[in-house]
């Protein structure tokens, strides 16, 4: 079974990340038509708890997985390879089933929490409801992790990606057709089709983790040595792993955290500011559900990289090949400027366009904050990017203090800032939800600058090859930002979702076009591939 290196890694997971990504946001489209706002609202209250939950029952295991997976491979260590597995199931099922069982037990008090005192949407028995029809998929999520992460710490790319692939089409099978029966044959209640559709993320992952373990018998007859190992040993293992973990843990809590607590005290901020009962919850469902599947198209491309990165990185942290960690974190930032950025500065422009071609435009309050929200929302999905491969690339450098003052600091700011910034917008009559935006923007900023400063004067990173080309790629912006807002002015006046996609398609396909004369030279620096060779193997 072939790996893949960093380039080619990348590359894999974010294709395959990046199609189940599109399978996202392909099937919210009749999701949406199915439960509307009041369900996507709800199902983004389920998830966004169940995601927190689901970090906690892993417990960082699977990235610590394939770091460390990593690391024992190229000192040749196998035997303690495979005990690192072991090991790592044992501890990750008492994790998820007391996880499962805090989140079964306490669903009520959870709603309670998220919902408040806000009438005239969901109800707390709802809730509850669909939390705990999410909770069992923590029962066999993080055993499909921990095996991907093996894999992945092999540079067996490939397999978990198809994984990941084979995961999202049974989940968006089990959401689809499981929501449509529930409502329009069965004829039962809204809660109830959402409950079903939440419930998919365990149908999915028990597919998807047979899948992997079909493989994983392969794939350890290729790379097994056994060895007794003496206790020690194994006591110095299963420390490593914990050891190892934790940073991970604090990482994707943070992050959880932050689409959490946002929920929250958005919900808590719009009621005290006299938003109505729909209108609270139609803006949390395009912040949780919605708008967020947009915002996945972005962030899709640093989980790829992520994935790819740790073991590179822990790999030449192994061999002290400092010159390429630096050229590592350099990419990082230039996916960030180059690709990430860019991305969402045309799905902020074309904000509305992009609404309607996947929400419809019905003239309703969905159709009024949808592109209002998503304008803005957006932007947190490149800085979000860009986050979580900065954080990762950190954790396969072993700097866990770091991580923690960086994403502490950036949390704690947010957390601060959040209902006092709505209250400023609103104050100046602008809508108060941007306000939360805003600050999760600069709570991700503050946890972005502190590291990259740090690896400066730590390892002495030279960022200047990134940095000498953004006054020119700002230009180019500036440039590309006209033009779209002059194409914007032609597209508005077409009403037909299918006239409008193949307008924006068209649009953006030759923008890309022009994007790449104008940055080449970098592009293929960032992708290691020649276009004019690419081009010429194609015609071949």
């Amino acid at each position: 079974m072939k790996k893949s290196n960093f380039l080619e890694g990348a590359f894999i997971a974010t294709l395959a990340i990046f199609f189940t990504k599109f399978l996202g946001i392909i099937y919210v489209i009749p999701f949406y038509n199915i439960v509307g706002n009041t369900g996507g609202a709800l199902y983004g209250y389920a998830y966004n708890i169940y995601n927190i939950f689901l970090v906690i029952s892993t417990a960082g295991i699977p990235l610590a997985i394939s770091k460390l997976v990593s690391e024992y491979n190229a000192l040749k260590k196998y035997s303690e390879k495979e005990y690192l597995y072991q090991i790592a199931k044992k501890i990750i099922m008492i994790f998820s089933i007391t996880c499962f069982l805090i989140c079964f037990i306490f669903a009520p008090v959870i709603a309670k929490i998220i919902i408040g005192d806000v009438t005239g949407g969901n109800t707390v028995k709802d809730i509850e409801f669909v939390i705990r029809c999410v909770s069992f998929a923590i029962l066999i999520v993080p055993n499909l992790a921990i095996s991907k992460g093996y894999l992945q710490g092999h540079g067996f790319i490939k397999v978990a990606s198809i994984s990941q692939v084979i995961e999202q089409i049974v989940r968006i099978i089990v959401i689809l057709v499981g929501s449509f029966s529930v409502i329009y044959i069965f004829n039962l209640s809204l809660t109830t089709a959402v409950g079903v559709a939440v419930f998919g993320a365990f149908a999915s992952a028990l597919v998807a983790y047979i899948y992997l373990i079909n493989k994983m018998s392969l794939i350890k007859k290729e790379t097994t040595e056994k060895q007794a190992l003496a206790k020690e040993t194994k006591k110095n293992i299963t420390q490593k792993l914990i050891t190892y973990s934790i940073p991970f843990i604090v990482i994707n809590i943070a992050n959880s955290l932050y689409n959490s607590t946002d929920m929250i005290l958005l919900i808590r901020g719009l009621d005290i500011l006299g938003y109505s009962g729909i209108e609270v919850e139609t803006i949390s469902s395009i912040f949780t559900t919605w708008g967020h599947k947009i915002n996945s198209i972005i962030t899709s491309i640093a989980t790829g990289v992520a994935i790819s990165l740790i073991p590179t990185i822990s790999e030449n942290r192994a061999n002290k090949d400092y010159e390429g960690i630096n050229d590592k974190f350099n990419k990082l930032l230039q996916i960030f400027f180059y690709i990430a950025l860019p991305l969402a500065i045309f799905i902020s422009i074309f904000s509305t366009e992009v609404w309607t071609i996947f929400y419809g435009n019905n003239n309703d309050i969905s159709s009024f904050y949808g592109p209002l929200v998503l304008k803005l929302f957006v932007i947190t999905a490149a800085v979000d990017a860009l986050y979580i491969m900065i954080c990762n690339g950190l954790q396969g450098l072993n700097k866990t203090k770091l991580i923690y003052g960086a994403v502490i600091s950036g949390l704690l700011i947010n957390l601060a800032l959040d209902i006092p910034l709505m209250f400023v917008f609103n104050y100046f009559g602008m809508h108060a939800f941007y306000g939360a935006i805003v600050a999760t923007i600069i709570g991700y900023s503050i946890s972005l600058i502190i590291p990259i400063i740090s690896l400066k004067k730590e390892f002495k990173m030279n960022f200047s090859n990134t940095l000498k080309n953004l006054p020119k790629l700002f230009i180019i912006y500036i440039i590309m930002i006209v033009l779209s807002l002059t194409y914007r002015g032609i597209i508005s006046i077409v009403d037909s979702r299918m006239y409008l996609c193949l307008l924006l398609l068209i649009f953006a396909i030759l923008l890309l076009l022009i994007y790449i004369m104008f940055n080449k030279r970098t592009i293929e620096e960032i992708t290691g591939k020649k276009f004019d060779k690419l081009i010429r193997k194609r015609r071949d």
